[in-house]
C-alpha cells in the first residue's frame, strides 16, 4: 500500500489510470438505481439552515444534495448552460436540473459505463445530458457554458492544473467555476496555487472539512446499510473505505486534519 500511494503521487498517469478503472469497475458492477450521488455530503451544524425542500424521492440523499447546493449557492443558474466535469453516477446533476432550472445541464464523464448508467437512470429529465470526455481535455469548444460545477472528482486528475485551464477556456466571460473537494493538508498550498495561476476576476474560498464530516457521521447507517444491500462481499471492505465510513482511515483523517476539504467560487472575467 505505501508503494502504491507513492506511485500515486509520482505518477499523474498511473493516478489517473488506478481512479478510471475504480470507478469504471463500480459503475458494471452496481448496477442498482437508487445509489446516484458519491460525494461525502455536507451537514452545517444547524440542519435547518439551509432551508432545502426537496421531493420525497430526493430525501434519501438530502446530505449529498446539499454538497451540490452548498458549491452551487454563488451563482445564479437559471436560463444558464451548466456543465459538470466528473458527473458520476448522475445524482449532482439531475438535482441542478430539476431544482436550479439551467436552461441545459451537461454532465462529462471519463468512464463510458457511468455515462451509460446515468444517461438510462435519468432520461426523463428533459434538460440533462450526460457525455464521455477527459476532464483535462475537455470536449467542448470555448466559451461553451456559462458555469462549470466540479464536486470531488479534481483529486483523480493527474494534471489538475490543466483541468482549471479547461474550465477557463470552457467558459463564457462572467461564468462561474464552482468547485469542491479534499486535500491531504500538505497538498493545500499546491492545489490554490494551481487555482491562482487561472487569471479570475475573483475567487470565494471556504473549508468546510468540519461540515463534511458531520455529515459522514449523520449519513452513517444509511450508507452502512446500502453497502450490505448492493456492494459484492469482495468489495465491501474497500468500499467501505471509499464511502468514509465511521472508524475508517478517511474519516479518522477528517477528524485529525489530515485531509482538508475546501470550496471554491472563481468568476472568469467580464470583457473590459
Amino acid at each position: 500500500m505505501r508503494l502504491l500511494l507513492f506511485l500515486l503521487n509520482v505518477s499523474p498517469l498511473l493516478r489517473r489510470c488506478l481512479w478510471r478503472w475504480w470507478y469504471s469497475k463500480l459503475a458494471r458492477q452496481i448496477s442498482n438505481d437508487d445509489w446516484t450521488f458519491m460525494n461525502y455530503g455536507y451537514a452545517p451544524a444547524d440542519p435547518a439552515a439551509m432551508h432545502l425542500p426537496l421531493e420525497t424521492a430526493d430525501e434519501a440523499d438530502r446530505l449529498c444534495i446539499q454538497l451540490y447546493e452548498h458549491v452551487a449557492k454563488p451563482a445564479a443558474l437559471t436560463g444558464k448552460d451548466v456543465l459538470e466535469v466528473g458527473s458520476g453516477r448522475g445524482g449532482g446533476m439531475s438535482y441542478v436540473a430539476r431544482y436550479r432550472g439551467p436552461a441545459m445541464a451537461t454532465g462529462v464523464d471519463f468512464s463510458p459505463e457511468a455515462v451509460a448508467f446515468a444517461t438510462d437512470r435519468h432520461r426523463t429529465v428533459p434538460n440533462l445530458r450526460f457525455k464521455v470526455g477527459d476532464a483535462e481535455n475537455l470536449p467542448f469548444a470555448a466559451a461553451s457554458f456559462d458555469a462549470v460545477i466540479n464536486v470531488e472528482s479534481s483529486h483523480c486528475y493527474g494534471n489538475v492544473a490543466r483541468f482549471f485551464a479547461e474550465v477557463f477556456r470552457v467558459l463564457r466571460p462572467g461564468g462561474w467555476f464552482l468547485f469542491t473537494d479534499l486535500r491531504e493538508a500538505q497538498d493545500v498550498a499546491k492545489l490554490e496555487a494551481a487555482l491562482r495561476q487561472v487569471p479570475w476576476s475573483q475567487v470565494e474560498r471556504e473549508e468546510i472539512t468540519t461540515e463534511v464530516l458531520r455529515a459522514l457521521e449523520v449519513d452513517d447507517a444509511r450508507k452502512r446499510a446500502l453497502i450490505e444491500h448492493l456492494v459484492p462481499p469482495r468489495m465491501k471492505p474497500v468500499f467501505g473505505e471509499f464511502a468514509g465510513l465511521a472508524g475508517g482511515k478517511i474519516h479518522q483523517s477528517f477528524q485529525s486534519r489530515k485531509l482538508i476539504y475546501l470550496r471554491f467560487a472563481c468568476r472568469k472575467p467580464l470583457p473590459s
